[in-house]
């Protein structure tokens, strides 16, 4: 896949969960925030990842830092997500 590709694939299926889980016509205000990753198994390390989200930074980090924290067994922290 190209780099353009990938950009326009990710766009394209962020507007479809986007539209999904916050509903159509998109609302100001979204209930439900999401990040997608995308990554060739075999790439580079530090730099083998993609990512598209409706929120902000922070909120993905916070997210990230959750679901790590389960993966790993550990207690969930706290956080935005």
């Amino acid at each position: 896949m190209t780099d353009s590709h990938t950009k326009d694939l990710m766009q394209a299926m962020a507007q479809a969960i986007d539209e999904a889980i916050n509903g159509r016509p998109l609302p100001a205000e979204k209930q439900f925030g999401f990040v997608l990753l995308i990554f060739a198994k075999d790439g580079e390390a530090g730099n083998r990842t993609n990512y598209v989200s409706n929120c902000d930074r922070r909120d993905i980090l916070a997210a990230l830092k959750e679901i790590t924290a389960r993966f790993e067994g550990q207690a969930a922290q706290s956080g935005r997500a």
